[in-house]
């Protein structure tokens, strides 16, 4: 294979490192970034540790893990994981995840995956993040692929095709991991489903063998929770705006959700790495029409990351709220109650005639996942 067709999206290999860790030691937001990760150390002390990484691993090691730990203890009070035991040192994976945070979802996986000695996996990144060039420098030295959106039909579909084989290609070949979110973008409602395209996509540069296409990526859903959601009260006036018209991002805007996923309050945070898709599973939809055959797979994986979810008492209080009962009071004190309130007073500041849809909204985004935790298969 001319693996040269990837070099557009693939990550950084070593040999690109070197000269990669210099763009970002020079780089004007340089001193921002070193007093966050090591506000311990003067900048020029960070400038030559960041200087002396020669390797993928080296950054991951020296620069990703801290970030990471400054993350979990700045704004998570509470970080847990469960179902490594699901995985093998020897082998590589496609973990297929839900999509709260353009960030965290996958570092923290990567985080989880270092401290127990397996191998990180390469990462999917949106092309529409990959706007700055320090983004760029930073996202491919930390195994993050591209992925194009957008464009026409004909370069939809001819960087769909490249996608899925270089997924397998990395997968099967190169025997290393990929995460990919189950749909593109992040949810903003709360419901978490896996689209049908994504499975498609992925069995697509297989096309000859449908089970074997999928079968041979060993999916592994991944749930990831957050109690405070990141970017609420964004996320629920993007969809408000939906309603009535196409929602077009702001300058900067994908920017800033980066940064507030990482500094906002997220109190407790967990990843639950589901049972992989097995064969027999896949394959009593083998007698189906490819486009139903996708949508089963996709309900597959959605019914393991709903199962895995966890749920807290925002999402019980806001249920309650929403539909008017106290059917889930028992899993929440008058205390975490009053505190979810004082946070959606934070809608006050928009017009009574929007407010009373914005808020309900704002509730769906923590009440959904109680719907769907109960309609999981």
């Amino acid at each position: 294979m001319d693996t040269s067709r990837f070099d557009n999206i693939r990550p950084y290999t070593d040999a690109e490192i070197p000269a990669t860790m210099e763009r970002i030691a020079r780089s004007e937001m340089f001193p921002l970034i070193a007093s966050y990760v090591f506000p311990d150390e003067d900048t020029e002390s960070v400038r030559r540790r960041v200087l002396s990484i020669k390797s993928i691993a080296d950054f991951q090691r020296m620069v990703m893990v801290p970030v990471n730990e400054r993350i979990i203890e700045r704004s998570i009070s509470h970080f847990s994981y469960s179902g490594l035991e699901q995985l093998s040192r020897d082998k590589s994976y496609l973990f297929v995840s839900n999509h709260r945070d353009i960030m965290l979802d996958a570092s923290l996986l990567q985080h989880i995956l270092h401290l127990n000695g397996y191998e990180t996996s390469e990462i999917t990144f949106g092309a529409n993040l990959m706007s700055l060039p320090l983004l760029i420098d930073i996202g491919r030295a930390n195994k993050m692929f591209r992925v194009e959106r957008g464009g026409s039909f004909k370069d939809f579909y001819r960087s769909s095709l490249l996608l899925s084989d270089y997924i397998r290609h990395t997968i099967t070949e190169r025997h290393s991991s990929v995460w990919i979110a189950q749909r593109n973008g992040r949810t903003k409602d709360g419901i978490d489903r896996t689209e049908p395209g994504l499975i498609s996509m992925l069995a697509g540069s297989m096309p000859s063998d449908k089970i074997e296409a999928l079968d041979s990526l060993r999916i592994v859903p991944v749930a990831v929770s957050y109690e405070w959601e990141t970017c609420d009260v964004a996320k629920a006036l993007e969809l408000y705006e939906s309603r009535f018209t196409r929602y077009v991002k702001k300058p900067g805007e994908d920017l800033n959700s980066i940064i507030s996923g990482i500094v906002a309050r997220k109190g407790a945070v967990s990843i639950d790495i589901c049972e992989p898709l097995q064969r027999e599973e896949m394959a009593q939809y083998e007698s189906l029409t490819r486009a139903e055959y996708v949508k089963e797979v996709a309900a597959l994986i959605d019914s393991r990351i709903n199962s895995a979810y966890r749920l807290f008492p925002n999402n019980y209080i806001a249920h309650d709220m929403r539909y008017g009962t106290k059917k889930y009071s028992d899993r929440y004190t008058p205390e975490q109650k009053e505190r979810f309130r004082e946070h959606l007073r934070s809608l006050e500041v928009y017009q009574e005639s929007e407010l009373e849809t914005i808020a309900d909204i704002f509730l769906g985004i923590y009440a959904n996942p109680v719907n769907s935790k109960i309609t999981a298969k």
